[in-house]
């Protein structure tokens, strides 16, 4: 296991040095935030994150993410470019020293919540998911005045409407063939240089506004894997992501998945199930849904040895950071894997 943290680069008001301090901390997850989607990243500003990363005594190992361009997903005509320029990018990435990729193959949204700062009782804030509020937002209509938190501003209302009804008439299937012929141009280049692929499940795991949506669950992890039958295609197994759903079995999947050595990368949260959605919460066991030392118990006892980030922490002691993304609340986070390791670990022994 590699205990790792996101960066959000120079920009980040979270320093590296404060990272490193978090007591276990092996790698920084990272990515290159000025080049737009579907380009390839420059070899110097590969290198300077890997210099930065490096000199704070910490690994240059995990990108999070190498984003997947419209085109390829959708299956335009334009796709065989971004994808070769999306091959270029592994070479580049593991030339410097990358050892997985975190990725998504989700429609339009990387993720949806219906508020960034929900109060709880102890004061902190956190990022929540009411399927009525989402209910009310029709992203297909122009005129409306209804957006969700996180929402890409770069696409004015009428390509925004356009892109959801392109998805709506391509459908799951075809999503599906558009994901293999996708992986079976990139796999080989990532054996060619011993990177994973780690794709991560769609957040929520269900369809929404009418998108299709197929890394949802333990069927569709199965169908995914045989896609491209090879070790360094794999997953990203967000515990958050798919434990969104009371119909994913985390501890089961946490097991099969590391036991098959097909989990590369590990999002560590936990999260509260409602009636009409989810709260992000603390990472205890008893502030969620989740159990968290049988999760982790399954990870050691079927053998994980990938890379691990604690994910949206709330937000407390009055810290100013992006949302889900401050330092306190991941390092109390990572602080609590630690120690789930640590016993999972003496109680194999």
């Amino acid at each position: 296991m590699k205990l790792s943290f996101r960066w959000y680069g120079e920009d980040d008001s979270i320093s590296l040095e404060n990272i490193r301090q978090i007591p276990n901390m092996h790698s920084i997850v990272t990515a290159v935030y000025d080049v737009p989607v579907g380009e390839v990243w420059s070899n110097e500003s590969i290198l300077r994150l890997k210099k930065l990363t490096e000199d704070a005594g910490l690994n240059f190992e995990v990108i999070e993410s190498i984003p997947v361009h419209e085109d390829i997903k959708l299956g335009r005509p334009s796709r065989d470019k971004y994808i070769e320029n999306y091959c270029e990018n592994i070479r580049r990435v593991a030339k410097a020293g990358i050892k997985c990729i975190c990725y998504n193959f989700m429609p339009v949204f990387d993720w949806t919540r219906t508020q960034l700062d929900k109060v709880n009782e102890d004061g902190s804030t956190c990022l929540v998911y009411y399927q009525d509020q989402v209910d009310k937002v029709d992203p297909t209509k122009s005129e409306s005045d209804l957006t969700l938190p996180g929402w890409d501003a770069s696409y004015t209302r009428e390509e925004l409407a356009s892109l959801v009804n392109e998805y709506r008439e391509l459908g799951e299937e075809k999503l599906w063939d558009n994901l293999k012929y996708f992986l079976e141009k990139v796999i080989p280049v990532c054996k060619e240089c011993d990177v994973n692929m780690a794709i991560h499940p769609d957040d929520p795991c269900w369809p929404i506004f009418g998108l299709p949506r197929i890394i949802t669950n333990e069927e569709n992890m199965d169908r995914f894997l045989k896609l491209v039958d090879d070790s360094h295609n794999g997953l990203t197994l967000c515990l958050g992501s798919f434990g969104c759903s009371a119909n994913n079995d985390m501890v089961k999947m946490a097991a099969k998945y590391s036991k098959m050595g097909r989990v590369h990368f590990l999002h560590f949260r936990n999260i509260l199930l409602v009636d009409n959605g989810f709260e992000e919460s603390g990472h205890l066991s008893k502030f969620g849904s989740l159990d968290m030392y049988e999760i982790v118990k399954a990870l050691v006892e079927n053998g994980f040895d990938g890379y691990v980030r604690p994910d949206h922490g709330r937000q407390i002691w009055g810290e100013k950071a992006k949302p889900g993304y401050g330092l306190y609340d991941r390092a109390l986070g990572a602080a609590y894997f630690n120690g789930l390791w640590e016993a999972a670990v003496k109680e194999k022994k």
